[in-house]
């Protein structure tokens, strides 16, 4: 990838992978509030749950909006967050916690379409989880009480979506404290978190796809504990697609024309799984994702993607409650402040 703020061409799009954040993007041009679009900028990331992005991209399906659209592929979601703070970004797909802070600072951003419902795993060794089916959560202690140390869960920073989910499991589901009955470690991103379970460094995780599928079908020796569908109430939230105001409500026919493209992208996933396994192994790059694990992935539990933002409606304010309690925001959102359905009502 060679220049990534230039675009290709009408109702095309530009790949980029930014990391530099805000400063790097100053050369951006960004409509005004309620003023006319003639651009529409949509930043994403090159993470399983924005499969949409990827069918998108692939498949042509940004040519079809009536608007010229420029991407920009991002390493991760505090990337976005920290570019989002311009102003230049009229779409934003990465997960829900990012967009939780995006609002948080006063952006004027809601949430129009959710990209994937009940995404996470809890893995653990393969000894271990045969312990855990037996004995419980009481399997952690005797875990401790055999090898003098605690279970060590490795996974995303605080606050994140793996992060909260692992902690809403531990401490509601089994009574369980992290730091004192069970460690939890930040590792990072996928990339290191994959790498720890194919080394065996950890005990276990809580992970999205495709990580999970990547180390059973490698043999690294490790399988799940439980799903969040199996324990989250509402619908666990994992990625979403956050819209700017100056489309949402300035442009709606715009807004329209982007959710209906969602939705077809995740008709797309169901449809034509083997395409869905292609574009996303094309946008994250095939030695990362090879296409025969992305189509693999597919056919895990926890590759549910949907469109429908009300089907996170209910367990969001779980996530905002925790956002605000790990001091990721502020404030503690509500649902009012986070979502807009009336676009994804409108065309679904």
């Amino acid at each position: 990838m060679t220049d990534d703020h230039t675009p290709v061409s009408r109702r095309t799009y530009l790949s980029g992978l930014a990391t530099a954040g805000a400063a790097g993007l100053a050369g951006c041009a960004g409509g005004g509030n309620g003023g006319s679009i003639d651009t529409l900028r949509v930043a994403h990331m090159p993470i399983y749950p924005d499969i949409q992005s990827h069918i998108m991209l692939e498949e042509g399906y940004f040519e079809e909006l009536p608007v010229e659209v420029e991407t920009e592929l991002f390493s991760d979601g505090p990337s976005i967050v920290q570019a989002s703070a311009t102003g230049e970004y009229d779409v934003m797909l990465f997960g829900i916690i990012p967009a939780m802070i995006v609002i948080d600072r006063g952006i004027p951003a809601k949430i129009t379409n959710a990209n994937i419902v009940d995404p996470m795993l809890i893995m653990g060794t393969n000894e271990f989880a045969a312990d855990y089916e037996e004995s419980g959560a009481d399997a952690f202690a005797a875990f401790e009480e055999e090898t003098g140390e605690r279970f060590e869960f490795g996974t995303y920073p605080p606050g994140s979506v793996p992060d909260i989910t692992l902690r809403y499991w531990l401490i509601e589901e089994l009574g369980l404290e992290p730091g004192s009955d069970v460690d939890v470690t930040s590792l990072g991103g996928a990339g290191p978190v994959r790498q720890a379970l194919l080394s065996g460094q950890i005990d276990g995780t809580s992970m999205i796809e495709p990580v999970p599928t990547i180390a059973k079908r490698r043999n690294a020796g490790y399988t799940d504990l439980d799903w969040s569908g199996n324990f989250f109430p509402g619908g666990q939230p994992g990625a979403i697609t956050l819209m700017h105001e100056r489309v949402y409500d300035g442009a709606p026919e715009i807004a329209e024309a982007f959710v209906e493209q969602h939705i077809r992208a995740t008709e797309f996933v169901a449809e034509n799984p083997d395409g869905a396994a292609q574009a996303t192994s094309n946008v994250v790059g095939s030695e990362a994702l090879p296409v025969e694990d992305a189509r693999a992935a597919l056919d895990s539990r926890a590759s549910n993607f949907i469109s429908d933002p009300h089907q996170i409606e209910d367990g969001t304010p779980i996530f905002a409650d925790w956002a605000n309690r790990l001091e990721r925001t502020e404030q503690e959102l509500t649902n009012d402040q986070l979502f807009e359905f009336s676009h994804y009502d409108n065309v679904a």
